[in-house]
């Protein structure tokens, strides 16, 4: 019985452990995200064939992601600084537009699940308007690396 209490709170400290630093776990996020977006990128570029059911699976992904994020908890007041981040102050100045801006994307990446590309042009359209709520987000609360 003491084992497995143990091993039960081993596991409960594990999964908060993993949730302790947010600014790690924003980054976690946005790399996946950027991965997802990336494959889709290629398919766009025709680097890679338009596969309808890839890119179904891969708006899916994206959209779990973006359903994952919650500002209070990824940027909570005093993450601001630290762990390399690159996360501008303008996020904790202006939190409402910040959220505004990410909703934006939900609503968009649903959207584009939703209409199902049938070939690489929909996904075209679609993938620049994510895109396009991607930059907005980079241009206004992100700090550019040199």
């Amino acid at each position: 019985m003491r084992k497995l209490i143990l091993a039960i709170s081993m596991l409960a400290f594990a999964g908060s452990a993993a949730l302790a630093d947010p600014i790690l776990d924003r980054q976690a996020l946005m790399k996946e995200r950027g991965k997802i977006a990336g494959g889709l990128s290629k398919v766009v570029k025709g680097e890679n064939p338009f596969d309808a059911a890839a890119v179904m699976t891969s708006l899916q992904a994206l959209q779990a992601n973006a359903e994952k994020f919650d500002a209070e908890a990824l940027f909570p007041a005093g993450s601001e600084t630290g762990n390399d981040t690159t996360a501008a102050p303008k996020i904790w100045q202006d939190m409402a537009g910040f959220k505004a801006t990410h909703d934006k994307y939900l609503a968009d990446v649903k959207a584009a699940v939703a209409a199902a590309p049938a070939d690489v042009d929909a996904l075209k359209v679609q993938f620049n308007t994510i895109g396009g709520d991607c930059g907005t987000c980079h241009e206004t609360y992100r700090i550019k690396k040199d």
